[in-house]
């Protein structure tokens, strides 16, 4: 079945609910570079902490953390999208 052909079938209500779910998409996506940006900003301020060896290692575990957060955000965010594209909602 064509996306063409998929809209058309969809009421208002469902239409609308499918918006909906894109927009949240959006902006888990957003949450996710948000929370990957707040962890790469706190491991540099932790790289600059001199007094303390072993803060620098939590530092690395920030960064770390920070692109994990933001491979997880991305692969989520194309997941429900191909599967917004192609109307399966049964396994979101």
């Amino acid at each position: 079945m064509t996306e063409k052909n998929f809209e058309q079938e969809l009421i208002v209500r469902d239409y609308l609910a499918r918006q909906r779910t894109s927009l949240a998409n959006d902006r888990t996506l957003l949450s996710f570079i948000r929370t990957s940006l707040y962890f790469l900003v706190s491991g540099t301020a932790l790289f600059e902490v001199n007094k303390l060896s072993h803060v620098r290692q939590l530092g690395y575990l920030a960064f770390g953390l920070s692109f994990a957060f933001l491979l997880v955000g991305f692969i989520s965010y194309f997941k429900v999208k191909k599967k917004l594209k192609k109307g399966n909602y049964l396994n979101m």
